[in-house]
């Protein structure tokens, strides 16, 4: 899941609000929810994962006009007419519990992701990237975003020189490649809050020179047309997967090597399909729990 993030702290007054839409609509209602929201997350509602429930924090009243107008342009565009519902949430231990649940995660054999709240040396054995927790809650422990580390750790023995993180999110698998790499990183996203977090979090890493940070559409970004790539994340969900899949494959450099997340194990064979019929092929299939990481590769 990737984390949005206001850069506001938190009232005495909170409230969670949730909303539950067909996997194809959460981007539009997760967007609605992050201009309001200091974290948006998403959990499948459903046996058959064709339901996401969206579920965010935010100050009781904060604003409530940028939310109802944003939930109305993504019902329009949609057709879909879930209701919003809210709960209150108990402010005090708000912050220590989302500390609590933001420990250091040791990630594959090189990486480590360790929040700012974290006192003490880091391991200089691992490569550390870190993140504030308010922000970065749900990314380092999320399966999707460990398998990408994974993947990443299988094929840095290419060396790719082009590299890009479409849909970056906080920026971290941008980051974990510039680290281990030592290579620029164009990380593009479609959330205009997550390109902002993104670079925040490039600079507190002392990447800030190496990520180059674009809100874009997607594959159609001026930034990233010009130019083909070694190395393509695309951490994301099954469905853009697929519709994605012939603008990845006409940007990937011959050899190159894509690597697709955001699905659950049972959404696999759908993903990678739509990615063979574009001539990829299947290198590596990584799981995590549920979660499952595909590794592609243009031929050359």
């Amino acid at each position: 899941m990737a984390p949005r993030s206001v850069g506001r702290r938190h009232a005495t007054q909170l409230e969670t609000i949730s909303i539950t839409v067909l996997e194809e609509h959460v981007p539009l209602f997760e967007q609605a929810l992050a201009c309001a929201c200091e974290t948006v997350g998403m959990f499948e509602a459903d046996d058959e994962q064709k339901y996401w429930r969206l579920e965010g924090v935010k100050d009781i009243g904060h604003r409530e006009d940028d939310l109802q107008n944003a939930l109305a342009v993504a019902r329009v565009l949609t057709g879909e007419d879930a209701p919003l519902l809210r709960e209150a949430t108990e402010a005090e231990g708000w912050l220590a519990r989302t500390y609590e649940s933001f420990p250091q995660q040791d990630v594959g054999r090189r990486f480590a992701i360790r929040g700012t709240h974290l006192h003490g040396a880091p391991d200089r054995s691992r490569l550390t990237i870190t993140l504030d927790a308010g922000i970065a809650f749900g990314s380092g422990e999320h399966g999707s975003t460990r398998g990408c580390l994974r993947a990443l750790e299988r094929i840095a023995h290419r060396k790719p020189q082009r590299i890009l993180d479409m849909g970056c999110g906080s920026g971290i698998l941008a980051m974990a490649a510039a680290k281990l790499l030592h290579k620029p990183v164009l990380a593009v996203d479609i959330e205009p809050w997550s390109v902002r977090t993104a670079k925040m979090n490039a600079q507190l890493n002392g990447l800030g020179h190496l990520l180059d940070c674009r809100f874009g559409n997607g594959w159609l970004t001026p930034a990233v047309r010009r130019g083909s790539y070694d190395l393509v994340f695309a951490n994301i969900l099954a469905r853009p997967l697929c519709r994605m899949a012939p603008s990845l494959a006409a940007r990937l450099a011959p050899g190159g090597t894509a690597i697709l997340a955001g699905l659950l194990a049972t959404q696999a064979r759908m993903v990678l399909a739509a990615h063979r019929a574009q001539g990829l092929v299947l290198e590596a299939m990584l799981r995590e729990g549920e979660w499952a990481t595909l590794v592609v590769r243009k031929r050359g």
